[in-house]
């Protein structure tokens, strides 16, 4: 028995109908050649031999008497695969853009609470003759980084999978819940404890409070022309910030990571800089469409990472900062600095405070409270009045530089699904993965109908920003900008605009298949293409992108591919 942590019970709490708090990941997969064998079955009995390695295939909930504190995890001894592991095929023609639309619909509902909270579907009916892999774990048991290490537990480096120690053998408990004394002593020992930890921790608290009065001496040192603009303490109202339905909309879209480290450096900005200003971007046509730019910047809710460096719990060490956007700035590169900026300042203010925030706090009678409040701010339609915090949120997870592959079959694509949630109808999270920034769009579907074309202005956002460093001098360090290579424009569905085509009017584009890739390797031997594939794709992993990837440099075999462009 463990008690969830404040911050954990948090996505329990919130939860409604209309706002589902679970998170998943939706990977194509590669067959491997030849393969004749029914994969489902395959997958199932994969999973199997992999339950044990990760506590949330493992665990479910037992909530407390009258819901007067949080619940806990316990171990389920009676786990039905048959449930948590699922077959769907799609129907003709099996496009990428059926797959997007059935996983928007899986994501919009709910995780059953009296099982493990987790649920994995097979889907087969692609026209490529791929399969893909859609996976959702609810937030309570995991955040970003804990779900890299349940990746570990179910991806293998080699097609051939790595030999699995069983389980040691448990004797099955009698009852199929804990006694309600026990669950109240429990809770009443766990309240107790947390208000001990809260009142020892509280001179820390208020000297970190104290510290904000105080002016920040590095911060002083640097150029004031260079601090970021003050925004308001409210983001301005847009079509994003509405209650939402239970109806999900999704799409993926995929930019080169060497790419976009090759801005970063170029610019003398972070990776994430790169991310936020490329979905600045993004919504900054988007909104322009319909006369809906605000003159007010936009500003993104962004997830930071408390977690200590080897921590591999699964749960929630996370907090969130406010960053402008800077969509009243029209220039591309003074865009990118002023979020640069923004980003700088609110991560200095949460270092100082990182120390003395708390993912675990008392609280009692917070499951009936929480939900209820939650359940009436949804359905009252209060939050299509209050100014939002924030207009959408972005996260950016560190994923595997390397290909992986789950029960044999080689993942090309690794796109995130997260959550959107009341007052914040699209969230864009991005993994990494093999070379690959593979950008996940979800959102509630009444909110944003379109959400296709935020995708689309995604890419051609980055498309310019490459083309930028041509025209401008790179920062101090950085190398002078070559012609740069094209980016991985990844076709999400062959009846949609060609993206890159689409910035540039050209309507003869619509009618190609999606056939750019990451890039070609001149012709070799097949005996040496494998050991040419490794090394370039490592390397690019790990240097600082001094010079966007030439064609040449690329790996021979491809990440992922037109038919992988899985959202």
């Amino acid at each position: 028995m463990k008690h969830l942590s404040g911050l954990d019970a948090t996505f329990l709490h919130l939860e409604t109908p209309e706002m589902p708090m679970h998170v998943g990941s939706l990977n194509v997969l590669d067959l491997p050649k030849g393969y004749k064998g029914d994969f489902y079955e395959d997958a199932k009995s994969f999973m199997a031999s992999r339950i044990h390695l990760a506590d949330v295939f493992t665990r479910k909930l037992a909530l407390m008497p009258f819901d007067m504190t949080n619940p806990v995890w316990v171990e389920d001894d009676d786990i039905d695969l048959d449930y948590h592991v699922r077959h769907i095929s799609l129907p003709k023609p099996g496009t990428n853009r059926q797959l997007q639309q059935y996983v928007a619909r899986l994501h919009s509902s709910l995780i059953d609470r009296s099982r493990p909270m987790w649920e994995f579907y097979i889907i087969d009916g692609l026209k490529s003759g791929q399969v893909a892999l859609y996976t959702k774990v609810h937030h309570a048991g995991i955040d970003g980084q804990a779900g890299v290490e349940v990746g570990k537990a179910i991806f293998d480096l080699e097609a051939t999978g790595r030999v699995v120690k069983p389980p040691r053998s448990r004797p099955r408990g009698n009852g199929y819940q804990l006694g309600m004394a026990e669950l109240a002593t429990a809770a009443l020992r766990n309240t107790a404890q947390q208000y001990v930890k809260l009142f020892k921790m509280a001179p820390a608290i208020a000297r970190a409070i104290g510290g904000l009065a105080k002016p920040d001496e590095k911060a002083a040192e640097k150029d004031t022309a260079a601090a970021p603009k003050k925004f308001n303490l409210f983001a301005p109202r847009t079509s994003l910030n509405v209650s939402i339905t239970n109806q999900r909309t999704f799409a993926g879209r995929t930019i080169s990571l060497a790419e976009t480290k090759y801005i970063a450096k170029h610019f003398g900005v972070s990776l994430n800089d790169v991310v936020m200003a490329t979905v600045s971007g993004a919504l900054r046509h988007y909104l322009a469409d319909n006369n809906e730019l605000p003159a007010k910047p936009l500003v993104a809710g962004v997830p930071v990472s408390l977690r200590e460096a080897g921590d591999q719990t699964a749960n929630n060490q996370a907090s969130m900062i406010l960053v402008s956007l800077a969509t009243d700035i029209t220039d591309p590169v003074q865009r990118l600095k002023a979020i640069n900026a923004s980003s700088t300042s609110s991560k200095s203010t949460m270092n100082r405070f990182k120390a003395v925030i708390l993912d675990d706090f008392p609280t009692f009678a917070a499951p009936w409270l929480v939900s209820g409040i939650a359940s009436m701010v949804g359905r009252s339609g209060i939050v299509n009045l209050l100014p939002p915090a924030a207009n959408v949120a972005i996260s950016n997870v560190a994923g595997a530089p390397f290909p992986m592959y789950f029960a044999g079959a080689l993942v090309t694509c690794y796109y995130p699904v997260s959550i959107a949630s009341h007052g914040t109808a699209l969230n864009v999270t991005v993994q990494s993965y093999n070379g690959r920034m593979d950008y996940g769009l979800i959102a509630c579907r009444r909110a944003v109908p379109d959400i296709t074309e935020i995708g689309d202005y995604l890419l051609a956002e980055h498309k310019l920003l490459m083309e930028l460093t041509q025209k401008h001098p790179a920062a101090a360090g950085a190398a002078p900008a070559p012609v740069p290579a094209k980016t991985i424009v990844e076709q999400s569905d062959e009846a949609a605009p060609e993206p890159v085509a689409a910035a540039k009017k050209k309507p003869a584009a619509r009618k190609k298949a999606p056939v750019k890739v990451v890039a070609r390797k001149a012709p070799a031997k097949a005996a040496a293409k494998t050991a040419a594939a490794k090394a370039p794709l490592k390397t690019a992993a790990r240097k600082a992108a001094p010079k966007p990837p030439a064609r040449k440099a690329a790996p021979a075999k491809r990440p992922g591919g037109p038919r992988a462009a899985a959202a």
